[in-house]
């Protein structure tokens, strides 16, 4: 028997990257592929001791993992990375990090279909 749950984020990952994403190019030194992402964000805290918690706020994209493929390979995010996102006149840059010891990117599902990357927001160029 097929699993029904699989099925199901199969269909909602399918909706969300139709109808919930915008065009971003996710460049790695000298390749770079163009794929539909989500934005989200994810609010870290840290403990830097004596008490005091720092809050930081990461600028996330949510990617198909299929979709993440570099020199006809498919890929992973690596910290360093960047994501172009533009938006009329307006190109932004991020660059795959998240804070402290935290990973850079996570799994946003159980089946591993669906990429979650953390970015912070580096540049913004005119195109």
């Amino acid at each position: 028997m097929a699993d029904l749950l699989q099925k199901g984020s199969d269909w909602l990952e399918g909706m969300r990257t139709a109808h919930a994403s915008r065009p971003v190019v996710y460049v790695r030194e000298t390749d770079s592929v163009e794929v539909a992402a989500t934005v989200g964000k994810t609010v870290f805290r840290l403990d830097k001791g004596y008490g005091v918690i720092e809050r930081v706020e990461a600028r996330d994209y949510l990617v198909l993992a299929a979709d993440l493929v570099l020199g006809g390979v498919a890929a992973l995010p690596k910290a360093g990375d960047r994501i172009r996102e533009t938006e009329e006149n307006k190109a932004f840059v991020y660059e795959v990090m998240a804070p402290g010891n935290e990973p850079c990117w996570r799994y946003s599902d159980p089946y591993r279909r669906t990429l979650r990357i953390h970015t912070k927001h580096v540049a913004t160029e005119d195109v």
